[in-house]
């Protein structure tokens, strides 16, 4: 790459690291964590599958910015008003569970590292250090932070699954065996089925982040003045994307070669679930590990606590726009009414977060699957959106997915519904 190009690739990156942000919290540092301890390397190809199987979904995202200079809702628009009503009813369904879940993981950390405190006030003060952060730094803030907290976890994540490899039994096969430990004359075991969706409800992240990256991606133009071309959008998403799947992989193998067979159970407390995490590290590979796997799961929470809560309300007010009218190329989202109804949305998402951890929160296994269960079921549904938006008459020829990757697109919302309807299957019928 030449010095021209590696510039623009530069002043492009962000939208895709902003994904990574997002996407390496509760799939990995909880989920991802859980299969290895569970399941062994069991579950490592389920997670590859759901990464690959979602790909397309998340890619024509950033790809429909460069191809319209518009966020993808635009296209959701285009499509019809129902489709904008579809997205609205997902996010609705979803949001007040997403962000109460990464929340309470990212309390339970803070508690296991700092001291003792309950988690519903830990969580309102992790969100209100989220919206005070935003509120003084907006989109740079929150570019330029993430970028940090991302290059952090990754390094330690890097450095606690070296010193875990060796623990690894490698012999154990890669895929799931859904039909193991089935009773009752089941022909499958509904809880591996079960943990298996909600693996991969989040793996690596709900559909509704490729919405959020093309929103980051017009706000990093904004930020920038630099509008990426289509392979600079390409670059900076496959950086996002490959590091999450990388990160996720080695959550696994942590799992697996710290947690597996040792006859631990995890605690349903939010405090104590993260404690016994770090504390089963520091008591396998001594306490410098224990540190650095702190350190590296509370820099994985904060980074995905900070995204979300930006997430949602800029999904939300782009959507109420949309609802108005169109979204014109280049078109610059600073006015009174829309930063209004941002502050609205990320209020009303704190407090109905707040409200949901106060009330709901008695277990935080359970209600972390349920989080990562409503993304799993409303998955096809988006990348069907999205899949429509990236061929709409819009988007000209050079910028649309070739033959193998429209194909490959289809492929993937067929799996993802049959999955689905597998699911629904063996928790409702059998």
């Amino acid at each position: 790459m030449d010095r021209q190009r590696l510039e623009g690739v530069l002043k492009a990156l962000g939208p895709g690291l902003l994904f990574a942000a997002a996407a390496v919290g509760v799939s990995h540092l909880v989920q991802s964590t859980r299969a290895g301890a569970s399941y062994g390397l069991s579950m490592v190809g389920l997670i590859v599958l759901a990464n690959l199987t979602k790909y397309p979904a998340f890619r024509f995202g950033p790809e429909y910015v460069a191809a319209t200079g518009t966020s993808l809702l635009e296209g959701y628009r285009r499509q019809g008003r129902w489709a904008l009503w579809v997205y609205l009813a997902v996010t609705l369904v979803t949001m007040f569970t997403i962000q109460a879940a990464v929340t309470v993981v990212t309390a339970g950390l803070t508690i296991a590292l700092f001291g003792k405190a309950s988690p519903v006030l830990v969580s309102a003060a992790l969100l209100a250090i989220c919206l005070v952060m935003l509120r003084l730094g907006e989109f740079r803030w929150l570019d330029r932070i993430t970028k940090v907290l991302v290059a952090v976890f990754t390094v330690c994540t890097l450095m606690a699954t070296g010193l875990a490899l060796g623990r690894v039994d490698w012999a154990e096969g890669l895929l799931p065996d859904f039909t193991a430990g089935a009773t009752g004359g089941a022909v499958f075991n509904p809880i591996t089925v079960a943990f298996a969706v909600a693996l991969v409800g989040w793996m690596p992240a709900p559909i509704d982040l490729a919405v959020w990256q093309s929103l980051w991606t017009l706000a990093r133009r904004k930020d920038t003045g630099h509008s990426a071309t289509l392979e600079q959008a390409r670059v900076d998403f496959h950086i996002g994307y490959v590091a999450s799947a990388v990160l996720a992989l080695c959550f696994v193998a942590m799992g697996a070669g710290v947690m597996h067979n040792s006859g631990r159970t995890f605690s349903e407390s939010a405090g104590k679930f993260a404690s016994e995490v770090v504390g089963l590290y520091t008591e396998t590979l001594g306490s410098s590990a224990g540190l650095v796997v702190g350190v590296c799961a509370l820099a994985v929470m904060f980074s995905t606590t900070l995204t979300v809560v930006d997430g949602f309300p800029r999904a939300l007010t782009a959507l109420i726009a949309r609802f108005g009218g169109a979204e014109t190329p280049h078109e610059m989202s600073g006015t009174e009414a829309a930063r209004r109804n941002y502050w609205m949305s990320a209020v009303v998402l704190a407090l109905g977060s707040i409200t949901i951890l106060g009330v709901f929160l008695t277990s935080l296994k359970a209600f972390v699957d349920l989080a990562t269960t409503l993304s799993f079921l409303t998955a096809p549904v988006l990348s069907a959106l999205n899949h429509r938006v990236i061929h709409a008459p819009e988007v000209g020829d050079e910028f649309r997915p070739g033959p193998g990757l429209r194909t490959f697109s289809l492929g993937c919302i067929a799996f993802h519904t049959l999955f689905a309807l597998f699911y629904l299957y063996t928790a409702y019928v059998m």
